[in-house]
Formats: C-alpha cells, sequence, structure tokens
C-alpha cells in the first residue's frame, strides 16, 4: 500500500490557494521542505502533523 502524504499535501494546498513558501511559512519551515514532501522524497517531522492537519 502507497501513501499519498505528498499528493494529499499538494491538493490540500492547492484547495486552499496557497503556494508552498506560505504554506512553509505558517509551518515555519523552508518552502524545499514543502517540495520535498509533495514529491514524496521525505515526509513531514511527526511534530507538524497537527498543525498541517488544522491547516
Amino acid at each position: 500500500m502507497k501513501l499519498n502524504i505528498g499528493e494529499n499535501i499538494r491538493n490540500c494546498r492547492r484547495k486552499m490557494n496557497l503556494t508552498q513558501e506560505q504554506l512553509a511559512e505558517k509551518l515555519g519551515v523552508s518552502f524545499q521542505s514543502v517540495s520535498r514532501w509533495e514529491n514524496d522524497l521525505t515526509y513531514p517531522d511527526t511534530e507538524l502533523l497537527p498543525v498541517l492537519s488544522k491547516i
């Protein structure tokens, strides 16, 4: 079973009309981190998941 975390983050971000930079600013991370998440190269830290889910 493949996790679609990156795809989910991208879809939610786009639905909210946020750029990667805007989402990154809200989370206190770099836009490169958001890009890596969306491309399934890395995953967000577990500490960010509650904040990410609220956004």
